[in-house]
């Protein structure tokens, strides 16, 4: 048992919490996650939840020690705390595609008190293709469409599609150290875009694309198996050929040359 308050509060000490309020008062319901970024994608997701007898605190457990992107120590410092009075949301990153085979994955996907994007982050829900006309329009008060957000993402993610496969078959399979999130990300980074003619970007990714393709092809010859049913498993998990950006590293994707965001 830690020494310190912070290190012993658990589900049950908010419950206690709770009960020492009025019994007609709301029950708090304390939602740790991840970042400053993550606060308020969280109250909007749980916002629709609250009614006349729950609400929730969204925070992050620590205000200095805990950076961006520390999936691993928020779950470390909530352990096995969390309950129906504690919750944890958490950016999904690989682990909802890893389907259990890691630790971290199983604690994600079976605990019925850890909440988590299906999509890598929220990073990718702010890149949906749907969305970001209305972005534009946001920041230039100009409702001209002078480009295809939705076509353009749908080619990309096309295109990034055989050796996105590529890389959660390594991730399952122990070898990330061969083909690791950043060799994927420098080989999918579409360059700069132009965005009156797209084209020749994307042609110039899927040549990219596939002479990684190729090279993986030749250095994993026994893989061939088991990279068709790792593509036919992704397809059963709800990621498409069309929507493979949004279970890319999102932190990459925004800050590619083609994003609004850059």
């Amino acid at each position: 048992m830690g020494k310190r308050l912070r290190d012993n509060i658990t589900s049950r000490y908010v419950e206690a919490a709770n009960s020492l309020t009025s019994k007609r008062a709301r029950r708090k319901i304390v939602a740790y996650v991840e970042s400053y970024d993550d606060v308020l994608f969280w109250r909007t997701v749980l916002d629709r939840f609250e009614d006349d007898t729950r609400y929730f605190e969204v925070m992050l457990p620590s205000r200095g020690r805990l950076k961006r992107g520390k999936k691993s120590v928020l779950m470390n410092f909530i352990g096995e705390n969390v309950g129906r009075d504690m919750i944890a949301c958490v950016d999904a990153d690989y682990d909802y595609l890893m389907q259990g085979l890691t630790p971290m994955s199983e604690k994600i996907l079976n605990s019925p008190y850890v909440f988590h994007t299906y999509v890598y982050a929220i990073e990718n829900y702010q890149c949906c293709s749907t969305g970001l006309h209305n972005v534009c329009v946001m920041v230039t008060l100009n409702d001209h469409a002078i480009f295809d957000f939705v076509d353009y993402l749908r080619q990309y993610s096309e295109a990034c599609w055989p050796l996105f496969v590529w890389s959660v078959l390594m991730y399952r399979t122990g070898r990330h150290n061969e083909f690791s999130l950043t060799d994927f990300n420098k080989a999918v980074e579409p360059g700069g875009v132009n965005i009156a003619n797209p084209q020749p970007s994307l042609d110039h990714l899927r040549g990219k694309v596939g002479r990684r393709v190729r090279l993986m092809q030749n250095k994993y010859p026994k893989d061939r198996a088991a990279y068709k049913k790792m593509a036919e498993e992704l397809e059963r998990l709800g990621v498409t050929p069309q929507t493979t950006y949004l279970y890319m590293q999102g932190h990459h994707l925004c800050r590619s040359r083609w994003s609004p965001y850059h």
